[in-house]
């Protein structure tokens, strides 16, 4: 079916050459010379582009497009003008046009402009398979030749780059040989972790920056500017999605540098973020802190005491009379609190946000139904949460600030990942009941299905009894129990679960921004 191209100008006549131009190249064009009989024209005949002219007798384009914009919100707009005045230009991007053009216009401009409007997912989709099976050897090559933990960093990045850009081209298609190769690519991500955690837990050579360095490593050296740092941990956020939201911070704030560090395992709240805040390896925080140290199967909170381990650490890194805050927001009313708020923060050198939404959204999307619907894979995920974040007081909070002289910081404790394949573990009654990873004394388990890294003391891990071990999920793997197997083998499958080895799980953003100013 011809695209119907609606061309409004007081002087169409002269634009002859150039309908006569669109019409060779199959496109249908219906020509009106004022606003009036366009806004006509558009109520009774379906139209697909509008072609404006904005210096016109009677109704200007401006007016015209504000008139259209009543009628169809969404009908792309080219405005064409002999006007180069700067708020012309202005208004009318802030109308939402689709494009915009400088008479005199030749037959190849007003084509180019009607090709990026309505032929632009095509090409858009054609442009990125080109560009996926260019890079898709590289991608191959890098996985097959033994990558460095460097190497894999950047390998995850690519592979989150790519699957953005085809969840934008809308090829369904290319995202099949995308997913092949992603899980192909943790695959061998979980074979490195087996070859290589406890060593670098052990003895720290050639080892990634995991938890327990973060602030050592890549927060302090900001803690010696004079800007007030506001450092924003966002529970569970894996890296596409921080960079479906990256756009929303780089309205007020500037990216200063992007790192990735890893979290530990198992990489849950209870042990990542404990260890981001303390400093320590869980097995050196039960020894430190007794009392504030909660085993999986021990009653209470196990995140209670996230100021107490940040004051601790700040007091061993040499600030322990540096003025700083700790804010854990867990609803909406602690979010309003938090903008409120937010001025009062800039007296303190150092302010901890802690935001647990995306936490919540997962753990809720493993209970309700509705949720499931809504976030059944990862493109609503993302979406869910670009939308959250959007609309959060988080957001309105740090736009309250975005004039100041600050330094913001986001990171998170883990990502999560979306779980397919079920594994049957045995244990007895003493075993967690985490899905992601398992501890206790005489677990049962194909060694194929499951990491095991060794005794719990070498890999940082607190011993809870005199035989436990852990055992962790690889990939898209989750581990039931065999009692009620299949009932939670259906309640769980498709699920956003953590804890466990993925490339999702354990690599996380490390981001600074500074205010544009």
């Amino acid at each position: 079916m011809a695209v119907k191209i609606l061309w409004v100008d007081d002087e169409i006549e002269v634009l002859k050459a150039q309908i006569i131009f669109l019409e060779g190249k199959g496109y249908e064009v219906e020509k009106v010379t004022n606003g009036y009989d366009a806004l006509e024209h558009i109520k009774e005949h379906p139209t697909d582009v509008v072609l404006l002219d904005e210096s016109m007798p009677g109704m200007t384009g401006l007016e015209t497009l504000s008139a259209i914009r009543e009628i169809n919100q969404n009908l792309p707009v080219v405005m064409i003008t002999k006007n180069e005045e700067e708020n012309i230009m202005e208004e009318a991007i802030g109308s939402q046009i689709a494009d915009y053009l400088i008479k005199p216009v030749n037959p190849n401009q007003v084509l180019l402009s009607l090709k990026k409007i309505i032929d632009k997912k095509d090409l858009v989709s054609e442009q990125t398979t080109r560009g996926y099976m260019t890079d898709l050897r590289n991608l191959m090559m890098t996985m097959q030749s033994n990558p460095n933990y460097d190497e894999w960093v950047e390998l995850y990045k690519k592979f989150v780059y790519w699957e953005l850009e085809i969840q934008n081209s809308g090829n369904t298609e290319m995202m099949e040989v995308y997913q092949s190769q992603k899980d192909e690519a943790n695959n061998e991500w979980c074979k490195f972790i087996e070859k290589n955690y406890r060593d670098w837990i052990t003895n720290g050579e050639d080892a990634p920056i995991f938890s327990h360095q973060m602030f050592e490593k890549y927060l302090q050296p900001h803690l010696e500017d004079d800007k007030p740092v506001f450092f924003l941990l966002i529970d569970n956020l894996r890296y596409d999605q921080w960079k479906i939201i990256e756009p929303a911070f780089s309205e007020s704030f500037r990216l200063k540098e992007e790192k990735m560090l890893s979290s530990i395992l198992p990489t849950t709240t209870q042990y990542s973020r404990n260890s981001i805040f303390s400093g320590l390896l869980p097995k050196d925080i039960k020894r430190e802190f007794p009392n504030e140290w909660k085993d999986d199967a021990e009653r209470g909170g196990k995140n209670m005491f996230e100021h107490k381990f940040l004051s601790y650490q700040l007091s061993q890194m040499g600030y322990g009379d540096m003025k700083h805050s700790y804010t854990k927001v867990t609803n909406h009313e602690k979010g309003e609190e938090l903008v409120n708020n937010i001025h009062n923060l800039l007296q303190n050198k150092l302010n901890v946000i802690v935001y647990n939404f995306v936490d919540m959204l997962s753990h809720a999307r493993t209970e309700l139904e509705v949720l499931k619907e809504l976030a059944n894979d990862e493109v609503s995920y993302r979406s869910l949460t670009k939308s959250w974040f959007e609309h959060s007081p988080l957001h309105q909070a740090i736009k309250k600030i975005a004039d100041k002289d600050i330094t913001v910081i986001v990171t998170t404790d883990h990502g999560t990942i979306r779980v397919k394949n079920a594994h049957k573990v045995k244990g007895d009654r003493d075993a967690t009941t985490n899905i992601r990873y398992k501890h206790g004394k005489n677990l049962d388990y194909d060694q194929k299905e499951v990491c095991y890294l060794g005794s719990p003391e070498s890999i940082g891990l607190p011993k809870p009894n005199l035989n436990s071990s852990y055992i962790f999920a690889k990939y898209d793997g989750y581990l039931c129990y065999p009692n009620n197997y299949n009932h939670y083998v259906k309640y769980f499958k498709n699920t956003f679960q953590h804890g466990g080895v993925s490339l999702e799980e354990m690599l996380i953003p490390f981001v600074v921004m500074e205010s544009k100013l």
